[in-house]
C-alpha cells in the first residue's frame, strides 16, 4: 500500500508558497547542551533523539550577518519604500558575484525579514502573498519564467494556455495577493546572446511593470552575460543598482578582523560537548586559506565537521577533523598553490 505524506510533513521547496511560508516562520533554536552527568543518565532512545536534534541544528547552523547581507537588507528595504507609490519604472537591485559568496542567502534573508516585520506590524494582511521567490530555469523562455511564478503561487494552468494567458493570470493574481517583493535567483541562466534569452529578459521587465513590486535579481557574475549591453541592457541598467559580492579578503587588519568575527560567530553557535572555545578562532587564517574566503565553503566546512564530531563521538572540531572534510571543487582549487595534496579516503580516515 502506497503511503503518502500528510501536507504538514511535505518538505516543500523554497520556490513554492508553502516552502517560503515555512522558511519565514522558521526559527533555529540552539539545543541545550546537557552536562556530563545528565547525559550519562539518558536512556539510549532519548540519547539518540538528543543527538538527532543536535545533528539537525548543526546541519543548518546560523545565518551570519555579513556585510553583503546587511547591505542588501538596508538597500532593499529603501527600494521597497521608494517604490511604494511608483506606478512605473520602479527601481530594483541586482546581486552579482562568484558562486558561494552569499547571494542567495542575502536575497532570501531580505525577503524573510521584510515579511516578518510587515506581519508583526500588521502592514501585511494574513492572506496576502507579499514575497515571491523563483529561480530562472536553464534556457528559460518567457513562458517558462511565467510558469515558475505560477508554480510558486500554486496556480493550476491548463497546458493549452499561451505565454500571454499564463503571464496575465500570474500578474492579475499577484496584484490581488498584494505582492510587494519579487526575488529572482539564478539570473545567469538567461542567455542574453540568444533570441530566447533576450525575450526572457524582456519578460522580467514586463513582469516588473505589471506587478507593483520591487524586483531583486541575483546571479553568478551577471555583468559578463551581456545583461547590461545594448538597448535592452540600457533599460535594465537605468532601473537596477548593482551590488557586487566577493570572497572575504584577508590582507589588511580590518579584513582580518571581519573574517575572525565571522569565524567567531560560527564557533559560538556550536553545540558540542568537548569542543574547546577559541579553537576555530585560532585557526581563522587556516580556514581562510582552506575556503578561499568563500562564506558558503566556510559554512559547509564547519557544519560538516560538527556533524562528524557528533557521529564519531569526539564532540569537538580540530584542524585534523577539518582536513577530513571534502569541500567543493572551487574551494579545493584555492588550495593548489599551497600544495595541499589530495589524500585518499583511507588517508583521511587515519589522519
Amino acid at each position: 500500500m502506497t503511503h503518502f505524506l500528510e501536507p504538514e510533513e511535505v518538505d516543500y521547496p523554497l520556490t513554492t508558497k508553502e516552502g517560503w511560508a515555512a522558511f519565514v516562520a522558521e526559527t533555529v533554536a540552539p539545543p541545550v547542551v546537557l552536562p556530563p552527568a545528565a547525559l550519562q543518565r539518558l536512556p539510549e532512545p532519548e540519547r539518540a533523539e538528543y543527538d538527532r536534534a543536535r545533528e539537525d541544528y548543526h546541519a543548518q547552523l546560523v545565518i551570519v550577518s555579513t556585510p553583503t547581507i546587511r547591505h542588501v537588507a538596508a538597500t532593499g528595504r529603501k527600494r521597497i519604500l521608494l517604490n511604494r507609490h511608483q506606478h512605473s519604472a520602479r527601481r530594483g537591485l541586482i546581486i552579482s558575484g562568484p558562486a558561494g559568496t552569499g547571494k542567495t542567502t542575502a536575497i532570501t534573508q531580505l525577503g524573510k525579514n521584510y515579511e516578518q516585520l510587515g506581519r508583526r506590524r500588521g502592514d501585511i494582511p494574513s492572506k496576502a502573498l507579499p514575497v515571491v521567490y523563483v529561480t530562472v530555469p536553464p534556457a528559460a523562455t518567457p513562458k517558462m519564467l511565467a510558469i515558475e511564478f505560477a508554480r510558486f503561487i500554486g496556480l493550476p494552468l491548463p497546458s493549452r494556455y499561451s505565454q500571454v494567458e499564463v503571464t496575465n493570470k500570474v500578474c492579475d493574481l499577484l496584484c490581488t495577493l498584494g505582492c510587494r517583493l519579487v526575488l529572482i535567483d539564478e539570473l545567469h541562466n538567461l542567455d542574453i546572446g540568444t533570441r530566447v534569452g533576450a525575450e526572457a529578459s524582456d519578460q522580467i521587465k514586463y513582469l516588473s511593470e505589471r506587478i507593483p513590486a520591487t524586483f531583486v535579481l541575483a546571479g553568478v557574475d551577471v555583468e559578463g552575460t551581456g545583461l547590461f549591453a545594448g538597448r535592452r541592457g540600457g533599460q535594465i541598467a537605468s532601473r537596477y543598482s548593482l551590488i557586487p559580492t566577493s570572497p572575504f579578503r584577508h590582507k589588511t587588519e580590518e579584513q582580518h578582523s571581519s573574517w575572525r568575527s565571522l569565524v567567531a560567530t560560527l564557533e559560538e553557535a556550536l553545540r558540542l560537548h568537548a569542543h574547546r572555545p577559541g579553537t576555530l578562532l585560532k585557526l581563522s587564517t587556516y580556514l581562510h586559506h582552506r575556503t578561499g574566503g568563500m562564506i558558503g565553503s566556510l559554512s559547509h566546512l564547519v557544519r560538516e565537521a560538527a556533524l562528524d564530531a557528533i557521529l564519531d563521538g569526539s564532540e569537538r572540531i580540530t584542524k585534523a577533523s577539518l582536513e577530513r572534510v571534502d569541500l567543493d571543487e572551487s574551494a579545493e582549487q584555492q588550495n593548489l598553490p599551497r600544495a595541499r595534496r589530495r589524500r585518499t579516503p583511507t588517508e583521511k580516515r587515519t589522519a
